[in-house]
């Protein structure tokens, strides 16, 4: 019984044929750190384009606030009495 004609697995030779597969980790998780990266590029972006779009809007928003301030007061008693003879 010991030891003759028995041969251990590891000294088997390799097979032929034998065909293996792989998967890329990209494709195991493609969505790994998506989460963490979007709110950090989101305040990269935000931060690099604030100036294009920040002014635009507090410059509409004080034409906008001025031309109601006007609004109201050109159809109050004042504005009525003020500029009555220019229609």
């Amino acid at each position: 019984m010991g030891g003759g004609g028995e041969k251990s697995l590891a000294s088997s030779p390799t097979q032929k044929g034998l065909i293996t597969y792989a998967v890329s980790p990209n494709r195991q998780r493609p969505l790994a750190g998506n989460a963490h990266a979007a709110v950090f590029n989101v305040f990269r972006r935000t931060k690099g384009q604030i100036l294009y779009w920040g002014i635009p809007i507090l410059l509409g928003y004080e034409i906008m606030n001025w031309a109601t301030e006007r609004n109201e007061y050109l159809n109050s008693k004042e504005g009525r009495a003020l500029y009555a003879d220019e229609e």
